[in-house]
Parts: structure tokens; sequence; C-alpha cells
């Protein structure tokens, strides 16, 4: 199915009408999923509304979503939403940054996700779970989403920075945490940057206790460089003039890998064991192929091909429960989007948690349902019905390291232990720059 164009309209199309001031931030901040599927299936592919930085695009439809990212992406930068939240924390990173310099470190990065080099860090990431299961004992209680986020930050470190950062976990986690709490606090949006609220405050600290552990490990890299770790690599780097990068641009990089390499993965597993903790039928045709393929051995690259339902099960919870639920955009110049005017500098919402949940494209869209991803029906499936890591240019650079890596762990995981929910089996999120639980997952691991 495609969406069909209408005629060139100087209308707005229609959308919610929200509040006087706040316009529909505090419906969106009281419920985020609700607010956003609820006006994609009330006024259609595209719909708008005015807020105090101006006129708002929820884009619904995979071809109007398609254009931004793909057809027209030179149109469109991440935006100054976008920037507001992710900038006090990431810099100039490359989530953040936009032309030259976004291309130049992009270029940069781009050799540690290599298909070839991420090969190679396939042993590490089942190392490092295997140490994670060590710690825990048959019958105990387990944070689930806490030994994620550890295990997946563990990895992102040793794998990409050439570092052992045990000693920083707690802290690193804890900063991210309070990172991700404050950013989406409404005073954020309505009042301006100069004004320093409590949430504001929490973010400057949050960055101050990131920034004593990464500047520390670009320390340690600059004094005994690596062969081929990221921070060794921009340390060498120099630009078309000659010039290196400078130590804060270095550490944007860093910060931005570190937050962007484990939160998503940490994210997908936890909704993976929720998810597999209710589908008791699906758990066990995992187990059932885990055992055939592996025979009790740590998976490796060489037996992912053959492990296509555990690939399934990581495609279905990605897609019932996308780690990060939306991406925003701003054009640069006017563009015309379902028959619409765009008009430059408007915010366009694009939400993966819509598109995926989308009885258009999914039979049974909130069915955890892993046996669907067969491969008709991706075929059938217009080009961004499905849309995790974002399409186009920007679209994730870890994309590849991610999937791997959630298989890996998945597979390694669930070989040795059964993982039991302790509370209601209903996940209760909220939307930051990713969809995280607002509470821990308490999970009972049981060794096979």
């Amino acid at each position: 199915m495609s969406s069909e164009t209408p005629p060139l309209t100087e209308e707005m199309p229609p959308g919610p009408d929200g509040l006087p001031v706040v316009g529909n931030y505090l419906a969106f901040l009281r419920d985020p999923f609700e607010f956003m599927t609820t006006t994609a299936r009330e006024y259609g592919d595209i719909a708008a509304w005015e807020e105090i930085d101006g006129p708002v695009y929820q884009l619904n439809h995979p071809d109007h979503i398609e254009h931004v990212l793909v057809g027209n992406n030179e149109n469109y930068v991440k935006g100054e939403s976008f920037q507001r939240t992710l900038r006090p924390i990431t810099g100039n990173g490359i989530l953040n940054s936009e032309g030259a310099v976004w291309r130049r470190n992009r270029h940069l990065i781009q050799p540690a996700f290599h298909p070839e080099r991420i090969q190679e860090y396939a042993r590490l990431m089942t190392d490092a779970t295997e140490e994670l299961l060590a710690t825990w004992e048959d019958g105990e209680v387990r944070p689930i989403h806490g030994d994620m986020m550890t295990v997946t930050l563990r990895i992102v470190a040793r794998a990409l920075f050439g570092v052992d950062i045990d000693e920083h976990v707690e802290e690193i986690g804890t900063a991210l945490e309070e990172f991700m709490t404050a950013s989406e606090n409404l005073s954020n949006y309505l009042l301006p940057q100069s004004i320093p609220t409590p949430s504001r405050r929490r973010i400057e600290r949050a960055r101050e206790r990131l920034d004593s552990v990464v500047y520390e490990l670009i320390e340690r890299r600059r004094e005994n460089p690596g062969e081929d770790d990221v921070i060794s690599m921009l340390l060498e780097a120099t630009d078309d003039e000659g010039n290196r990068l400078s130590t804060e641009q270095v550490r944007d990089e860093a910060v931005t890998l570190l937050l962007a390499g484990h939160e998503t993965t940490a994210l997908a597993l936890t909704f993976t064991a929720h998810a597999l903790a209710r589908h008791p039928a699906v758990e066990e045709r995992l187990v059932a192929e885990l055992e055939e393929i592996l025979g009790g051995e740590t998976p490796t690259m060489a037996d992912l091909p053959e492990l296509s339902y555990t690939e399934q099960i990581v495609e279905e919870s990605m897609r019932l429960y996308p780690p990060v639920p939306g991406i925003v955009r701003e054009p640069v110049k006017p563009d015309i989007i379902g028959g619409y005017e765009i008009p430059p500098g408007a915010t366009i919402r694009m939400h993966q948690w819509v598109v995926h949940r989308d009885p258009r494209w999914y039979d049974d869209p909130l069915a955890f349902r892993p046996e669907r991803w067969t491969d008709g029906m991706k075929q059938s499936l217009p080009k961004l019905a499905y849309f995790p890591f974002a399409a186009g240019p920007r679209r994730c650079i870890g994309d590849r390291f991610a999937t791997l890596e959630a298989r890996l762990l998945l597979a390694t995981i669930y070989q040795r232990y059964h993982l039991e929910l302790t509370q209601g089996p209903e996940l209760d999120l909220m939307a930051t720059v990713t969809a995280r639980p607002k509470h821990e997952i308490p999970m009972t691991v049981h060794r096979r």
C-alpha cells in the first residue's frame, strides 16, 4: 500500500488542538505513547498542530518518512528540539552535528564499525555476557534492565575504546540515567535556556560525572595509544588543514558512543526478556533452536546464520518495543509532503512506535509473534514500515554492532537460564530519547 498525494494545499493538516501556551506538551508528557498513537489513528498519515516553537508535523506513513530520511534527506537537519534534548550531554557528537563536521567525524569513526571489524567483537561480547552470568545464582531475583545496561556498557567500552571500565560502570550508568529522566522535564521546553531549573542542574551534574570518567579515558589513550580503538583514532586524526580534533571534540564523540552504543541494545534485551517471560511457547522454541545449533557451546559469528528464530525474536522485539520510539527532523527549505507545504524550521516527528504497530503493515500488530518475520513478509513491507535504526545517511552507525550483540547475548543467556517475571505483566515505559522502563524489571533467574 502506498500513500496517495493529494493536490497541494496551503492549509495545515488536521491535528490535536492542545492547550494555550503549552500546546500538546502536557498531553505528550503525560502519556507519549498514547498521544502519538491516538494522533496517528485520529488524523491519518500526516497530522499537525502549533506549539510555542512553531508548527509540528507528525508523519505516520512509511512513504512520507522515507521522503524525509532518504529521498530528500539533504533538506533536513536534526533541529532545535533534538539539540535542546541531547546537546547538554553529547555536545557536538555525530548524533548532533551537521554538515562538514558530521561527515568528517562519521568518516573517522566508521572503521570501528566495518563488518570485518565487527566480527572481531563477537567473542568479546559473549565473554562479557558469561562474566555477568557468573554472578547470577539459581533462583535469585535480578534487576534485568540494570544487568543489561551494565553488560552492554562494558562491551562498548572494551570494543570501541579498548579499555575496561568496570570501576566506572555504576558512575556512568547513574549519570546517564539522571540525564535521561531530567531531559524530558516540561520546564526544559517552556523556559529560556538561561534559567537554571532543577532539571537543568541535574543534567549539569550528570555531565560533570560523565566528563570525569571520559576525560580520564581520553588521557589514558593519549599516553598509551591503541592501534584501532575509536579514541586513539580520533586523537590521531586531522582535518583537511592538518589540525587535530580538540579534546572536547573527542570527548563529545566518546560520550555519544557510550550513550548510543549501549542504551538501545540494553533496552532491546530487556524488552525481549520481558516478552519471552510472557510467551513461554516462544521461549521454548528459542531454547530448542539453541540446543540444536549450539549444543551447549558459546555462540559464535559462524553460528548466527543458523540461529534464524533467535534473529526473528530480536526483530519482533524491536518492532513491538522499538528502543528509540521516535525521530525528529527540521526542514531547511520549504518542502511538500502529502500535499501539504512544510515550512522551514517546522518540527517533523516520525514515530517507530506508531508505524511498527500499524495494522496496515502488520497483522495483529500488538501480538508478539516472531514467526511473522518470513522473507516474504519482509518483502511485502513498505521500505520504512520497519526502521528501528532510522534510515538514510543518518542511519545509526552502530546498527550491525547492535544486532550482532543482541543475538549473541540472547543466545548466551537463554542457553543457561530461564527468566521469570516477579511482578505484573505490563511494561510501564517513559519516552525520553529512548523508550525506557519507568521502574526496574526484577526477574527470577532459573539455571537450566
